[in-house]
C-alpha cells in the first residue's frame, strides 16, 4: 500500500506538478494519463502517470 497520494483532482495536479490543466487534459485525451471521471467529466488524474510524462518530456 502506498503512503503517498496517487490520485489528484485536475486542479490539484496542475498546482502540484506545475502543468496547465489544458495540458493535463490533452494528455488524458491522448491516452498518456489514467483518469477517473464522473458524468462525462475528468475529475481525478493518476499522479505517477504525470510524473512519468514529465520525466519523458524534454525541457524547453
Amino acid at each position: 500500500m502506498s503512503l503517498t497520494k496517487t490520485w489528484y483532482t485536475v486542479d490539484e495536479a496542475a498546482a502540484k506538478f506545475g502543468v496547465s490543466t489544458k495540458r493535463l487534459l490533452e494528455w488524458v485525451e491522448n491516452g498518456v494519463l489514467r483518469s477517473e471521471g464522473e458524468k462525462g467529466k475528468v475529475v481525478r488524474l493518476y499522479g505517477e502517470d504525470i510524473e512519468r510524462e514529465l520525466n519523458l518530456t524534454p525541457s524547453v
